[in-house]
């Protein structure tokens, strides 16, 4: 279970994510990520840099809600070097632009809707949508289970599952304990996304430090893999 650190709260990019990544590159974490929205271009450019040049793998989530601002987050995506772009809806127009680069796609499957974003949908609809993006050439998808409106977020879970095959299934916010790693980890999930909860410091709620949170998180996911 791969545990993706968003430099986000509040589906934002925290202004001073820079700064902040340099303060924890000493723990040591893998997958890092931010949002289209809340920094400049240049600032994500430096932040792409940074953690690909720690040997991690680089997302960015698209929480842009009009069609034509997702598609320009797209191309800085691609323009930015990012391994990993997440969630947009419009499957076609985003496989188009990241043809021939080094940026896998992971769309949201359901109906995402707003910002910051509720997610609608019943598990057929998510089965479908995950069966139709493996069709098209995306790597996997990007599923808002834990803000779901019409379903359990763990019937979600399983049903983009069953669709993807062996796809790559990302679970995004809301995963703010150990039983919940476990229980994604048990449905299906790959990886998955903790941003809020660790700025807000209510993963470990005993512990103020960010660094201490994250500490807290890749323990659990050795603990949710039955790893020492």
């Amino acid at each position: 279970m791969d545990f993706i650190f968003m430099l986000t709260r509040q589906d934002r990019t925290i202004s001073d994510c820079l700064r902040l990544y340099d303060e924890i590159r000493a723990v040591g974490l893998t997958h890092v990520g931010f949002k289209d929205v809340g920094v400049d271009r240049d600032t994500l450019a430096a932040l792409t840099k940074r953690i690909r040049a720690d040997g991690a793998t680089a997302y960015m989530e698209v929480v842009s809600t009009s069609p034509d601002d997702a598609l320009r987050s797209a191309k800085t995506a691609v323009e930015l070097g990012v391994d990993r772009l997440l969630g947009g809806t419009d499957v076609d127009a985003v496989m188009a632009i990241t043809k021939g680069s080094a940026t896998a796609y992971y769309p949201f499957p359901g109906f995402p809707q707003g910002h910051p974003t509720k997610l609608a949908g019943k598990p057929a609809d998510v089965t479908a949508h995950c069966r139709s993006f493996m069709d098209r050439g995306c790597a996997g998808c990007d599923i808002l289970a834990y803000r779901a409106t019409e379903a359990e977020p763990l019937a979600l879970v399983k049903a983009a599952r069953a669709g993807l095959g062996k796809g790559t299934l990302i679970v995004a916010g809301s995963i703010n304990s150990l039983s919940r790693i476990s229980e994604i980890a048990e449905a299906g999930a790959d990886a998955f996304t903790i941003g809020s909860a660790i700025f807000d410091g209510t993963y470990k709620g005993d512990a103020g430090s960010i660094i201490t949170q994250l500490e807290a998180v890749i323990a659990d996911c050795k603990k949710a893999a039955g790893l020492p």
